[in-house]
């Protein structure tokens, strides 16, 4: 059985379960899926009885929202399948009724319970208390089946969508490996500068106090202070494909000598074309290597990628359904000779929009519609592919510090984006496809916390 179809009779089992099932061990001493999962790697941590867990979150209350302005004077905005018959003049080979989700309250829900504590794991005790200072006790489940197996030196695939934690799951153990040896070298590849920029920051956040350095490598970024910084000791490097290719065309990085590397959102990496580089740096690297791949999805590409360059992966997945449960979802239909920006503006108005981050299909109708919100009085920002480096950083420093209650955002500036706290995702423009719509979502409801998302048509 190849690797998709393992994954595909995986991804089967884990919707009947409602959870996320553990990578198992076969006969051979690395784990696999299927099999007993008796024989799963305990990595030397103190005994606890297996527990139970559901990955499903606990569900919200249906949203009827309405717009801004006085009772008398301003209609009620109609949403879901009532009103009008207008519909999307992109994307619609999009079936309409994935973007109304209309939750209901159940009367118990399924808690995930973690196998391990962060002072359960074989780790350096300096790491152990930089991490209980970050307020971090208890595992997410990416991090409580990942963690292990990394430890142990697997290959792994972790499917899991964004704000499960996946960056924690992989930089603790890889710099506990750091810790038990300082010579060794850690590459981190992410399809966007901003993910790179906060993997980096998590990272710090990790190995404060210690003599564990990185560099960033990204585009939008003078390549000369770059070239500058691997001149001295490092033992991460983390950036995007494109920019991590030309510093090794440049001399500027030898990849003969890192033996650990971290593919972060493969898929997506995939889809912005970086296919070609990602090949051409794994097959730079040692034979003998610690590889981990982490994506969202398991498409038939990502599966040769995988069959081509890990060694007797572990698969985990911790993926939830299509669209998060903590999201309500639902549509806002804009009538014939209505005004898109007013409707946008009377829903904005309202208390409950605190934290907004609206999705544009193009960088000109991004920046337009931030101009617009602003000359209307809301405190508003952009990220798009016009922008530079430092204009994108400080319009997303902005937006997560709560002085701008909005960010207007294109699909790939806000790839891999993790902003605490945000309360709607307005699709201003509907996306091309089911799975930009998934991603976009993901932006709210997360860490527990519930979301709303709205979709105009």
């Amino acid at each position: 059985m190849g690797l998709l179809e393992q994954y595909m009779e995986h991804k089967k089992t884990f919707s009947r379960s409602g959870g996320a099932s553990r990578p198992h061990s076969s006969s051979s001493s690395r784990p696999r899926t299927g099999g007993s999962s008796s024989s799963r790697p305990r990595t030397g941590l103190s005994s606890s009885a297996p527990r139970t867990f559901s990955a499903r979150p606990p569900l919200g209350r249906s949203f009827n929202a309405s717009r801004g302005g006085s009772a008398s004077s301003r209609p009620r905005r109609e949403f879901g399948n009532s009103g009008g018959k207008r519909g999307p003049r992109k994307g619609q080979h999009i079936d309409i009724s994935k973007f109304i989700n209309k939750t209901v309250i159940t009367e118990e829900a399924v808690v995930f319970t973690p196998e391990h504590l962060f002072k359960d794991f074989i780790i350096d005790e300096r790491l152990k208390t930089n991490i209980l200072t970050k307020g971090y006790n208890e595992p997410t489940p990416i991090q409580d089946r990942v963690i292990p197996h990394i430890l142990h030196g697997h290959d792994l695939v972790g499917i899991a969508n964004t704000g499960t934690g996946k960056t924690a799951a992989f930089l603790i153990p890889l710099i506990n490996k750091v810790l038990k040896n300082p010579k060794e070298k850690v590459i981190v590849m992410a399809p966007t500068r901003e993910l790179a920029q906060q993997i980096e920051m998590e990272l710090k956040g990790f190995v404060k106090g210690f003599k564990i350095f990185s560099v960033c490598c990204v585009g939008g970024a003078a390549i000369g202070r770059q070239i500058s910084d691997l001149r001295y000791q490092h033992n991460f490097i983390i950036g995007t494909p494109g920019r991590i290719k030309d510093l090794i065309e440049r001399k500027c990085i030898n990849l003969a000598l890192f033996k650990s590397v971290v593919l972060d959102e493969a898929d997506r990496m995939l889809d912005m074309g970086f296919i070609n580089d990602m090949r051409y740096m794994l097959a730079l690297m040692p034979k003998e290597r610690h590889t981990l791949f982490f994506s969202a999805t398991l498409s038939p590409e990502i599966a040769v990628l995988i069959k081509d360059f890990l060694k007797e992966p572990v698969m985990v997945s911790v993926k939830t359904q299509d669209t998060s449960k903590n999201v309500e979802q639902d549509v806002v239909r804009i009538k014939a000779g209505e005004d898109k920006l007013e409707v946008l503006h009377d829903l904005l108005i309202n208390p409950e929009f605190k934290k907004v981050l609206i999705f544009g299909r193009t960088k000109h109708g991004v920046e337009k519609l931030s101009v617009a919100l602003g000359k209307k009085g809301f405190k508003a920002q952009s990220i798009h592919g016009d922008k530079n480096q430092g204009q994108r950083q400080r319009a997303l420093d902005t937006f997560k510090k709560g002085l701008a209650q909005i960010l207007v955002a294109t699909d790939v500036a806000a790839r891999g984006l993790d902003i605490a706290g945000v309360s709607h995702v307005i699709n201003f423009d509907i996306p091309e496809t089911y799975d930009d719509y998934v991603h976009r979502i993901g932006r709210t409801g997360r860490a527990g916390e519930k979301g709303k998302a709205l979709t105009f048509i």
